[in-house]
């Protein structure tokens, strides 16, 4: 079993920064590659970057890439989602998960109870 707990969401107006935390506990966590997601109202949940165990490969949504970054710190067992230049279109509940890995929401059954990131424009 593994527990996610998001932090680092907030309000801000388009272009600036924020970076979210998400601390997992419970079994191995650099066992499990890991995965944001995010959901605005009135949509499904999509993804937003994946990073796997070993040599940290990350893969990133096209929306994102370029702005965002996923980073682990297996010591700290924290994962990291930096959010660079956001827009207003960024704009959703964010999550973090765990499991197999990949873009979709089935590839995770771990996840933790999501942070509310909005930009004004």
């Amino acid at each position: 079993q593994v527990q996610l707990v998001e932090s680092g969401g907030g309000l801000v107006q388009a272009g600036a920064s924020l970076r979210l935390s998400c601390a997992a506990s419970g079994r191995t966590f650099s066992a499990y590659p890991m995965g944001w997601f995010r959901q605005a109202p009135g949509k499904e949940r999509e993804f937003v970057a994946s990073i796997i165990r070993g040599a940290g490969t990350t893969t990133y949504a096209d929306s994102v890439k370029g702005r965002f970054t996923i980073s682990r710190d297996n010591a700290k067992t924290t994962e990291y989602l930096q959010m660079n230049s956001l827009k207003p279109e960024d704009t959703a509940v964010y999550y973090c998960a765990a499991g197999l890995g990949g873009n979709s929401p089935r590839g995770y059954h771990y996840w933790g109870q999501g942070t509310q990131v909005t930009v004004s424009s």
